[in-house]
């Protein structure tokens, strides 16, 4: 009814044919059988609003001399379907159901916020949204690659902090991601187009590593790197490795990297065609940590004082250019680190001299040699530690120094909670 007259107000009124045909039908409303009116007999609806009113009537039982009279409704529902619609056509009767319509809206815009409710792209904290897929950019005019890790619950050791290869996996990652990103990827393992084309790889050959502190279970990294030109034929990439929060420096690096065949397993030289790749991309600046000039000493089976044998390298040791990835070289250097410096001491720094590579049916050892002048049997001092490792008929791979400090809390009761299933 409010529909109706809401609508006479802002439409014109019917035509006489349609008011004629209009009032005829009202006229010969209620002589069919079943319609009745207000005394029991509901007449049947010619228009919008009648039919309203005869809906209404007809779900209310009318009573006769205090009985209930059941009315023929089939009947009657029959008769509406047959009789055609006698109401005039005007623009509000073609409208389309906006009750629908608002509910549909309505449906869709509840769904979008529950949607909206279940991502909560508000982070709880600054790092949780940090370069949340790791995938890194290039900073500083392009010569900076800067890419951030979250550190895994299966990346921490037995003291709840990172492990040395977690953090020297985060270095080489980001070095093959530089080169990827800058569009120098070829279809070697960081090799360029023109490097592939002459079956040439990068090797490094040495490398120094300070580690400031270790970030925990959860922590961000952001690590950052640049490579420089070192010597005729060599190239020296640097890393600064940061807690994304605080900004605080976790570790330094820097490293020196050559040229080999993959085919001949041989040093070459940097074809101008290779240097004119990457020279763009050389930054000018001094090594962000400086070399460990100290020469190393021999050590032999006679001198060492803890041996490892028995290593051998696994199939998953192996990278894309069939050589022993050299973050493996760092932990067999550590196996034969004795289990008392590994309980009480984190590792402060790492000097590495890259000899020669492995094979996968390689059989290798481990020596270790421990300063004395160093440890004088306190825990709490100091440690330095001379490492060897070698193919077991005697062919030298890598030789390092290690310099070891005493952790801060020896204990781990107060360390926060365990991940689950390594209580």
């Amino acid at each position: 009814m409010v529909a109706s007259i809401a609508a006479s107000a802002f439409f014109s009124a019917p035509s006489s044919a349609a008011s004629a045909a209009s009032a005829k039908a009202s006229k010969t409303a209620g002589e069919g059988p079943g319609s009745l009116d207000v005394r029991g007999i509901v007449a049947k609806p010619t228009s919008f609003s009648a039919a309203m009113q005869g809906k209404v009537k007809a779900q209310t039982v009318p009573k006769i001399n205090g009985a209930k009279v059941a009315l023929k409704a089939e009947t009657q529902k029959s008769d509406e379907e047959a009789a055609p619609s006698s109401a005039p056509r005007t623009f509000y009767n073609q409208l389309p159901d906006w009750s629908m319509l608002l509910a549909a809206v309505t449906t869709i815009f509840l769904a979008a916020e529950k949607q909206w409710t279940l991502l909560d792209w508000k982070p709880r904290r600054p790092d949780m949204l940090a370069d949340a897929f790791g995938l890194g950019k290039i900073v500083q005019d392009g010569l900076v690659f800067k890419q951030n890790f979250s550190i895994r619950s299966y990346e921490i050791g037995a003291d709840r902090t990172a492990s040395i290869e977690t953090l020297m996996n985060h270095l080489q990652e980001t070095a093959l991601n530089h080169v990827k990103s800058a569009g120098l990827m070829g279809d070697g393992f960081g090799a360029t187009p023109e490097m592939s084309k002459r079956n040439l790889i990068w090797v490094v050959t040495r490398m120094r590593v300070l580690i400031e502190h270790y970030p925990s279970w959860g922590d961000v990294v952001e690590v950052d790197t640049w490579v420089g030109a070192t010597g005729k034929n060599g190239m020296r990439r640097d890393w600064h490795v940061r807690d994304y929060r605080t900004g605080q420096t976790i570790l330094r690096a820097t490293s020196v990297w050559v040229m080999m065949n993959k085919h001949t397993r041989k040093l070459s030289k940097v074809p101008e065609e290779v240097r004119a790749e990457i020279g763009p991309y050389f930054v000018e600046r001094a090594a962000i940590v400086d070399e460990d000039s100290r020469k190393l000493p021999k050590l032999d089976d006679d001198t060492a004082d803890y041996i490892k044998k028995g290593l051998t390298p696994r199939w998953s040791d192996l990278d894309v250019n069939q050589h022993v990835n050299n973050v493996k070289y760092i932990g067999w250097i550590l196996e034969s680190a004795p289990i008392s410096i590994l309980e009480n001491h984190e590792l402060a720094s790492m000097s590495l001299e890259y000899r020669r590579e492995c094979g996968r049916d390689s059989m290798l050892q481990s020596l270790t040699a421990v300063s004395n002048d160093l440890t004088d049997g306190l825990p709490e001092a100091s440690i330095e530690c001379q490492h060897l490792l070698q193919l077991e008929r005697g062919a030298e791979l890598v030789k390092g120094r290690t310099e070891w400090r005493p952790k801060s809390s020896p204990g781990l009761g107060n360390m926060g909670p365990t991940p689950g299933g390594s209580a």
